[in-house]
């Protein structure tokens, strides 16, 4: 056990599926993995374990921030050897191209957040994903029904903003979308060793201030969790 997990010594796959909702945490347990078993309910975040085409994989909710995916990530990858990482998240469009549904396979982060200028004495730090992991999820990504895109995402620590001045900014620079997590996991990885990737769907548009319904949002899950799943199970 650690802190906040309460697994026990080898029930944590060393594949780990990271939505922030510990809800669709039970339900990719529930929809994708076989003989899955529930490990975790500390906080009530939870944590599964099961088999997806013959291969253990953990799905591990981590609630909403960098603050929270940090202490998560952190316990996976030291108290119980986690090696691969894929978030499977939302987040908002920031570019007009770019659709509700659409996934974003975030590259690299841009952030407001603190997070690496605390570790890195006030420089800066520029997070980014497994090439591995990011190459075969954009493979696995091709064919689905919406469009799949690859770059910059911006990472925030606020929601709710009086102003969309600074995303603006961002915008012009061809940054994606905005998503409150991937800085805290992609620079854990790469502190600790071990592969990471975001893969996000698109459940707003900043531009056009549309969004998904949670019953939309599930069904547009299907989509980014077989792509993920088929990412972190590929030994090619």
């Amino acid at each position: 056990m650690s802190r906040h997990l309460g697994a026990k010594k080898g029930e944590i796959a060393e594949r780990v599926l990271l939505p922030g909702d510990p809800l669709r945490a039970r339900f990719v347990a529930e929809h994708f993995l076989e003989k899955a078993y529930c490990y975790n309910e500390v906080r009530g975040m939870y944590g599964y374990t099961g088999m997806y085409k013959g291969v253990p994989i953990s799905v591990q909710g981590t609630g909403m921030g960098n603050p929270s995916m940090s202490i998560y990530g952190t316990e996976l990858v030291n108290d119980y050897g986690v090696k691969k990482l894929i978030r499977i998240g939302t987040c908002g469009a920031m570019q007009k191209d770019i659709n509700i549904r659409d996934i974003i396979l975030a590259q690299a982060v841009s952030s407001d957040s603190n997070l690496t200028e605390k570790i890195f004495y006030g420089n800066n730090y520029a997070p980014t994903a497994d090439f591995s992991l990011l190459m075969k999820a954009y493979q696995q990504a091709q064919g689905k029904k919406g469009n799949v895109f690859v770059g910059n995402i911006y990472n925030s620590d606020e929601f709710y903003r009086e102003t969309l001045d600074r995303l603006h900014k961002f915008m012009e620079f061809g940054v994606l979308g905005v998503e409150m997590e991937s800085t805290a996991l992609y620079t854990l990885a790469a502190k600790y060793g071990v592969q990471a990737l975001s893969i996000l769907t698109v459940g707003s548009q900043l531009l056009t201030n549309e969004c998904l319904t949670h019953e939309e949002s599930e069904k547009s899950f299907y989509e980014m969790v077989d792509v993920a799943l088929n990412t972190i199970i590929d030994e090619s």
